[in-house]
């Protein structure tokens, strides 16, 4: 592979980790360990722990497809990869 499709995957891989991460703090941190916490709280009369974990979850994934398509489309068109 040369230093252009290197460079690309790094790109990539790097996207991916943060979108993962992201996942993470929001999966586990927001929804499930700092729940406790987040329920002192409310949230549309709901414990804000409780908001994430059932409902905020699902908006904030739904957001991120939405982010990755951009930025990995960024990604693309920088390294010439795009569909034309």
């Amino acid at each position: 592979m040369d230093d252009s499709g290197k460079a690309y995957w790094s790109a990539t891989l790097r996207l991916l980790g943060w979108i993962m991460a992201a996942w993470f703090a929001i999966t586990f941190l927001g929804g499930i360990i700092f729940a406790p916490q987040l329920n002192s709280f409310h949230l549309g009369g709901y414990p804000l722990g409780f908001w994430i974990a059932q409902q905020g979850s699902i908006y904030a994934y739904i957001a991120m497809i939405f982010i990755y398509a951009k930025l990995m489309g960024n990604i693309d068109r920088r390294f010439d990869v795009h569909e034309k």
